[in-house]
Parts: C-alpha cells; sequence; structure tokens
C-alpha cells in the first residue's frame, strides 16, 4: 500500500494504522515492529503515527484492542445465537474448530499479545478484557466455574490444534466440551 499516502483530512487513517500494525506485527513479530514499517504498510506519512498515538506501545495497545474485540464479537455473536444448553454446546465446539479466530494470522496474532503483554503490563488489560467478554459470552450458558474452564479450553484447545500433527478433531472436542459442560454439580 505504499504510496498511496492519503490527505490530512482522511477519516479512515487510524483504523489503516492500526490494521498495518496488526499486519507488521502477523510478519515480523511484535518485538520487530518500528514506526518506519508500519507507515508503509499503511501508506501514511511517518509522522502520522506520533499524531494518533503517543508512543509505540499506545499504538500497539490499540491495534491488540482493534483484534480481541473482532475475535470477540465472532465469539459472542455464536453464543448469543444459542438457545439451548446443546447448541452452547455446539456453539463453543465451533469457536474451537471454525474459523471464529477468522484466520491463522489472527491465531498467530493472539499468539503475539500473549508473549507481548508478558513482558509489557500495560497490555495486560487488553487480555483480560478479552478474558471478560468471552466468560461473559460463555456465562450467557454456563455457570462461572464452567464458562472460566471452558475459556480456558477455547484458548489451549486452539493453540494445540494450531501446532499439533494430530490436532483433536471435532468429535473428540464435543465431547470434552461436554464432559467440562456437564460435569458434576453444576
Amino acid at each position: 500500500m505504499s504510496g498511496s499516502t492519503r490527505g490530512p483530512n482522511d477519516p479512515r487513517r487510524r483504523e489503516r494504522i492500526l490494521d498495518a500494525a496488526l499486519d507488521v506485527v502477523a510478519e515480523h513479530g511484535a518485538i520487530k515492529v518500528t514506526y518506519r514499517r508500519i507507515a508503509e504498510a499503511a501508506g501514511v506519512p511517518l509522522g502520522s503515527l506520533t499524531y494518533y498515538f503517543d508512543d509505540m506501545e499506545h499504538l500497539l495497545t490499540a491495534a491488540f484492542g482493534r483484534l480481541a474485540d473482532s475475535v470477540s464479537s465472532r465469539y459472542g455473536a455464536l453464543l448469543e445465537a444459542a438457545g439451548t444448553p446443546q447448541e452452547a454446546e455446539a456453539a463453543v465446539v465451533e469457536i474451537i474448530c471454525g474459523k471464529v479466530w477468522g484466520t491463522d494470522r489472527d491465531l498467530l496474532l493472539s499468539y503475539e499479545l500473549y508473549a507481548f503483554a508478558t513482558r509489557h503490563p500495560e497490555l495486560r488489560e487488553v487480555m483480560r478484557s478479552w478474558m471478560r467478554a468471552s466468560r461473559t459470552s460463555l456465562a450467557r450458558h454456563f455457570d462461572p466455574l464452567t464458562a472460566r474452564a471452558l475459556d480456558a479450553l477455547v484458548e489451549g484447545l486452539s493453540i494445540h490444534n494450531s501446532v499439533d500433527a494430530e490436532p483433536a478433531d471435532r468429535a473428540d472436542v464435543a465431547a470434552i466440551v461436554h464432559a467440562i459442560a456437564s460435569r458434576p454439580g453444576r
């Protein structure tokens, strides 16, 4: 997108910068993100980045927040559509096995967010907000402890399945979700 610099009244410039920041993170890793790479990917002047964001941490916090909101929205929509406990369990299976993450890129970006938030405490609130949104969506159908367990399962199995030579298939995931959702004492 280099060379497509827009005028000063570009209403989407901030969003293009955030999208470009995520592209750069996906390509190079959060640790290798630079203003120059983001500006080039967004097709904006370098000074635009500091106009919209005080520093790189603010920029990455906003970009990762945008990612979290996008994934949380897809996640929440599936659970909101569920009308029965069985449909809620099926929604959790779909979140794990389907394309709720959007793309492999989004899953890779979530890895980057976890790693970066570990070293940059100000980004932990993005993670906490994402977890709250996930658990709130799950709590429509499950008690708080089950919602917490299913949230961890979603994260863990999604990560494992993305790198495992023999990822858990949909039937196995459904059995695991059902075992958690129907645990004694629920």
